[in-house]
């Protein structure tokens, strides 16, 4: 009889390490009947670059980068310069800063609109996503 208890306590512990086992997943299947959804596996270091990108920029640049004529909502027709190549790769950071800001050559000033930060995102985010990783010239 003590052996059939000693038997059936052992059964019952590994019963409780599997069940344990089983609620932290390391087996890296989705357990559907958990409520709480996932971290994410990589998060966007450009969210808030990429939404002011989308709000100031992409009208005249586009979703990517690659400019050409635009024609603004008051008629105006702009020849926009590519973020992709050109002169916009050779730019050091510091001109991409001052075009961004002070503006010029067809470009509205951004100094009152967006801010050190947000400018200085915008263009890390032109350098790995438009440029595909190019350094700034120096």
């Amino acid at each position: 009889m003590r052996k059939r208890s000693s038997l059936l306590m052992v059964v019952a512990g590994l019963l409780l390490v599997i069940a344990a086992a089983c609620k932290t997943n390391p087996t890296g299947v989705a357990n559907t009947s958990n409520s709480h959804p996932g971290a994410s596996a990589t998060p966007d270091q450009f969210a808030a670059a990429r939404g002011t990108y989308d709000k100031e920029c992409k009208t005249c640049h586009g979703p990517t980068g690659q400019g050409g004529p635009v024609k603004l909502d008051d008629g105006t027709k702009l020849k926009v310069p590519s973020l992709r190549e050109g002169r916009a790769v050779r730019h050091d950071d510091a001109e991409f800063v001052k075009q961004i800001t002070k503006g010029g050559d067809g470009m509205p000033a951004f100094d009152k609109k967006l801010t050190a930060d947000q400018v200085n995102e915008i263009i890390k985010m032109i350098r790995t996503e438009f440029q595909a990783g190019a350094t700034a010239a120096k």
